[in-house]
């Protein structure tokens, strides 16, 4: 695949309860070009949240990029280097038969992944990380934003 950006993104997901109100933010950052999302949703898991937030990372790139993705979400970590590909062989069923949760979210996930080239980094959150203060920050927003609506 021929790319021909290098950016970084921060992605982080929350939910206020579980399910409950929840929210997505998404910290974008290519040399000096900065770029903030952020969403919610009513009666939502964080895992929910922390998959929305890659998804809308992907889904705004307009063309395949190049980049470092960050995320302190174990559950998006293992997803994608260690489980989906047995998901898929297994018909979207864990190793125990079972339906995989979140199946439509992981979908989606897996159809943009492949549009880009993907770097994938683990990040503790509540740790320091500018970038990943900056996407909890921003997922925080996505749950205010849902709150006032109700």
């Amino acid at each position: 695949m021929t790319t021909t950006r290098k950016l970084k993104i921060w992605t982080d997901g929350a939910s206020k309860g579980n399910p409950g109100i929840g929210g997505w933010g998404v910290y974008m950052r290519f040399g000096p070009h900065k770029k903030e999302l952020f969403g919610g949703a009513p009666n939502v898991t964080n895992n929910q949240m922390e998959l929305t937030a890659v998804i809308q990372a992907l889904g705004a790139l307009n063309r395949p990029c190049q980049l470092a993705l960050y995320t302190d979400s174990s559950y998006v970590m293992k997803g994608m280097q260690e489980w989906i590909a047995q998901w898929k062989k297994n018909g979207w069923r864990t190793s125990q038969k079972k339906p995989v949760k979140n199946v439509r979210l992981w979908i989606r996930l897996d159809r943009l992944c492949h549009l880009h080239d993907i770097e994938w980094h683990w990040v503790k959150g509540h740790n320091g990380d500018p970038g990943n203060e900056k996407a909890d920050l921003l997922a925080n927003q996505g749950c205010e934003s849902v709150k006032r609506k109700f």
